[in-house]
């Protein structure tokens, strides 16, 4: 939590980052590995607390490159934020 008793948007961040790289790796070749090359966070409200939710599902899948959206959502199924992350396929 910040000063104002908001979750950080940092660690919003990095819990997408987190599951945007977990499912770019699940969608990977044998060997190869993932690195996040970009990553753009559009912030929707605000969490003072309880839990907040990760979903991240590819949007494509190619030989260099995985893109992946996550939706990050609040206990009541309210977003908080979406995440559209582009990934490098490391071989």
């Amino acid at each position: 939590m910040h000063g104002r008793g908001i979750l950080h948007g940092g660690t919003i961040m990095a819990l997408a980052d987190s599951a945007g790289a977990v499912a770019a790796f699940l969608n990977l070749r044998e060997g190869a590995g993932t690195s996040t090359t970009s990553s753009n966070t559009v912030f929707l409200r605000g969490v003072a607390g309880g839990t907040v939710t990760a979903t991240a599902r590819p949007l494509h899948v190619g030989r260099r490159t995985i893109a992946v959206v996550v939706e990050l959502v609040d206990d009541d199924g309210r977003p908080v934020a979406q995440v559209t992350q582009s990934q490098a396929v490391l071989t």
